[in-house]
C-alpha cells in the first residue's frame, strides 16, 4: 500500500471486541486524538450473548458477530472520519484488536468456527465460549488437582488454581460433554487469535499467530516449561486432549508483531487498501492498560462489567509466584516486561443486576437510573448505611480463584434504603479492589500510581472517590474514553512501522485527565473499619477451614453507623 510522507496524516484503527459489542477507533498516529468511531451490537442471544434459562453459568457468543462485526464497525468508522480534515484511507498505518478473553472458538483444520458451518450453526457448544462461562467449574477443579497432586509446576504461574473462565477447562469440558463437537474440533482458538487471522488469512492452528497474553495467563503457557502443558499431563486429564497441544504453535508473539496484512476482499467490504499491517491480539484489559500509560509501578485498573487490575515489572524484578492472580507472564501486556493480571467477576455487571432486577420504584438500568442512583448514594456517608457487602455474584476471580461464591449483603433493617443498597454494592467491589492491591504489595509488585479507565470511571466520581477512600491511594483516570482500542491501536501502530516500539507510540498518544480522586482522611479511617469486616466476611465464606468469627460483625456494623451519625448531627 502507499504510506503517506507526512506523519502527521497517519492514522491507526484499533478494534476492541467486548462482551456486548465491537467498536472500531480510528486516531491520529501522531496524537492519539480520536478522529471517528463506530460500534455494532451483536446480532445473536441477549444484548450479544448466547444464554440458557436452565444454566445460569453458561455464556457463549456466535463466531459470525465477529466477522460481521469488523466489517459494520469499521466501515462506519471510516465513514466518519471522511470528513476530518486530511483523513483518506490509504493514510491508514495499522490495525490492532483486543478481544475479550479467555473466549476459546473450536475451529476447523482450515480455523473456520465450527458454528459457521450449517451443522453446527444453532449449537452452543460450537460457539465461542465467553469469557464469563463458568460451566466448566468442576474441570477446572479437576486440572488443579492433577497438576498438585503430579507435583506439576504450571499452576505456578497463574495464581496457584486454574479457572473455570479459561482455555483447558473449557475445551475439556467441550471433550465430556459435546462429543459431536470435540470429535469436529481440529483446534480451539482464543478470539484474541482468531480476529487477526480471519482478517489476515492466517487461520491455520499450527501455524496461527497466538498471543503471549492469552497463552501465558489462560492456557499456562510459559518458557520455564517450554510452552503449554506437557502432552503426557493433557492426556491424563482426558485421552485426545494433546492433540491441541500438537496444533499450537509453540512460539507465541506480543503484541509488536505484525500478523498479516488485510485480506483484500476484506478490505474491499470496509473500504481500506489491501494489506494494511494487522498487528497480532491481545486482551482487551491488556491493551486496556497499555492506552492507559502501562508502566513498572502503574496499577492500570479497567473498570467494565468486570474489572481487570494490569500491571507490569521488568524481567529481572525478582517478582515471586503471587497466590491468587491471573498471570504472571513475560510479554504479556508490554514486550519485554513481565505482566501481572488480577481482576473481579463482576463489578458494573453488579450495578445493573441491582437497577435492572432488585432496585424497587420500577427503576431501570439505563444511564440515567445509573446517574439517580448515584446521586442518592453519594448523600450518604461512608458507615452511615449499616451495611457491608461481598462482591461475588459471579464468583472470584482473585484472590480466591472460586466460581462457587456468591453475592452477600449484611447488615439490613427495616429502615435500609435502595440508595444505601447501591452504595454498599459499590463499596463491596472497592474493597474486593483492595484485596488484590493488597495481595500484590504483600507480594513486593511495586505500585505507586492507579489509574482507572472504562466506562465507570468516567461516569461516576462516586465510584472513583470511594475506591480513592477505600483503597487510601489517589485514583487517576485515564485520558481516553475509549482506552482499550486506543492500546489496540498503538499497538496497530508498531506492527506497521509508524513506532519503533510499544512505549514510543504511549509517550506519543497516552495521557490521564488533569482531575483526580484524592482521600479524604475521615472517609479512609471508617473504610479502614469496614474493610476488616469485609475481610472477616471474605475469609469466613472464602477460604476453606477458615476458622473467623462473625458474630460481632452485625454489632460493630450498628456502632459503626451510630458515630458516624452522631457525628453528622454535631457537625
Amino acid at each position: 500500500m502507499t504510506m503517506s510522507s507526512s506523519n502527521e496524516s497517519d492514522f491507526l484503527i484499533g478494534v476492541d471486541y467486548g462482551t456486548e459489542s465491537v467498536r472500531a477507533l480510528i486516531v491520529e498516529a501522531a496524537t492519539g486524538k480520536e478522529v471517528a468511531s463506530a460500534v455494532w451490537g451483536y446480532a445473536h442471544g441477549t444484548s450479544g450473548v448466547v444464554l440458557d434459562a436452565q444454566d445460569p453459568n453458561l455464556a457463549r457468543q456466535h463466531p459470525a458477530d465477529y466477522h460481521q462485526g469488523f466489517v459494520h464497525a469499521v466501515r462506519g468508522a471510516l465513514s466518519q472520519a471522511a470528513d476530518w480534515p486530511g483523513f483518506a484511507a490509504d493514510r491508514i498505518r495499522g490495525i490492532g484488536v483486543d478481544t475479550t478473553g479467555s473466549t476459546p472458538i473450536p475451529v476447523d483444520a482450515n480455523g473456520v468456527a465450527l458454528a459457521m458451518q450449517p451443522e453446527f450453526g444453532q449449537d452452543p457448544m460450537a460457539m465461542a465460549w465467553l469469557w464469563k462461562d463458568h460451566t466448566s467449574y468442576a474441570e477446572a477443579a479437576e486440572i488443579t488437582d492433577l497438576a498438585l497432586n503430579e507435583g506439576r509446576p504450571y499452576l505456578a504461574k497463574c495464581g496457584g488454581t486454574y479457572s473455570s473462565e479459561w482455555y483447558w477447562s473449557k475445551i475439556l469440558r467441550c471433550e465430556r460433554q459435546a462429543p459431536k463437537v470435540a470429535a469436529a474440533a481440529y483446534g480451539w482458538v482464543e478470539l484474541c487469535d482468531y480476529v487477526p487471522g480471519f482478517l489476515t488469512g492466517h487461520r491455520r492452528p499450527e501455524n496461527l499467530v497466538r498471543s503471549a497474553c492469552a497463552a501465558g495467563h489462560k492456557a499456562m503457557h510459559h518458557p520455564d516449561w517450554q510452552g503449554l502443558p506437557a502432552e503426557d499431563f493433557l492426556e491424563r486429564l482426558s485421552p485426545g486432549l494433546g492433540r491441541f497441544r500438537q496444533r499450537y504453535d509453540p512460539e507465541v508473539r506480543t503484541i509488536d508483531h505484525c500478523a498479516g496484512g488485510l485480506l483484500p476482499e476484506l478490505a474491499a467490504q470496509v473500504g481500506l487498501p489491501a494489506g494494511v499491517p494487522v498487528a497480532a491480539g491481545a486482551f482487551d484489559a491488556h491493551l486496556g492498560a497499555v492506552g492507559a500509560g502501562a508502566a513498572p509501578g502503574v496499577l492500570i485498573k479497567i473498570l467494565g462489567t468486570s474489572t481487570c487490575d494490569c500491571i507490569v515489572a521488568p524481567m529481572d524484578a525478582g517478582i515471586p509466584d503471587v497466590p491468587g492472580v491471573c498471570g504472571i507472564v513475560p510479554g504479556s501486556i508490554l514486550p519485554g516486561m513481565l505482566g501481572i493480571e488480577a481482576g473481579q467477576s463482576a463489578v458494573g455487571d453488579i450495578f445493573q443486576w441491582y437497577l435492572g432486577r432488585i432496585a424497587p420504584g420500577g427503576c431501570g438500568s439505563g444511564p440515567e437510573d445509573h446517574a439517580r442512583f448515584n446521586a442518592e448514594a453519594a448523600r450518604w456517608r461512608p458507615g452511615e448505611s449499616g451495611l457491608v457487602a461481598l462482591d461475588w455474584h459471579n464468583g472470584n476471580r482473585t484472590v480466591l480463584v472460586d466460581p462457587l461464591l456468591s453475592g452477600l449483603l449484611v447488615g439490613q433493617t427495616l429502615h435500609t434504603t435502595p440508595a444505601e443498597v447501591y452504595r454498599a454494592w459499590i463499596e463491596a467491589t472497592a474493597f474486593g479492589a483492595r484485596k488484590i492491591i493488597d495481595r500484590l504489595a504483600e507480594y513486593g509488585v511495586n505500585i505507586e500510581r492507579v489509574i482507572n479507565c472504562g466506562g465507570i470511571a468516567e461516569k461516576s466520581p462516586l465510584v472513583m472517590q470511594i475506591y480513592a477512600d477505600v483503597c487510601g491511594r489517589p485514583m487517576e483516570v485515564s485520558r481516553s474514553p475509549l482506552t482499550c482500542a486506543l492500546g489496540a491501536a498503538m499497538a496497530g501502530g508498531v506492527a506497521g512501522g509508524r513506532y519503533p516500539d510499544i512505549p514510543a507510540a504511549q509517550k506519543a498518544m497516552s495521557g490521564v485527565r488533569s482531575d483526580r480522586y484524592l482521600p479524604d482522611a475521615p472517609a479512609v479511617a471508617v473504610y479502614d473499619r469496614l474493610y476488616r469486616l469485609y475481610s472477616d466476611l471474605h475469609d469466613a465464606f472464602g477460604l476453606a477451614g477458615a476458622s473467623v468469627p462473625l458474630d460481632g460483625i452485625m454489632k460493630e456494623l450498628m456502632a459503626i453507623r451510630r458515630e458516624v451519625r452522631q457525628g453528622q448531627e454535631a457537625d
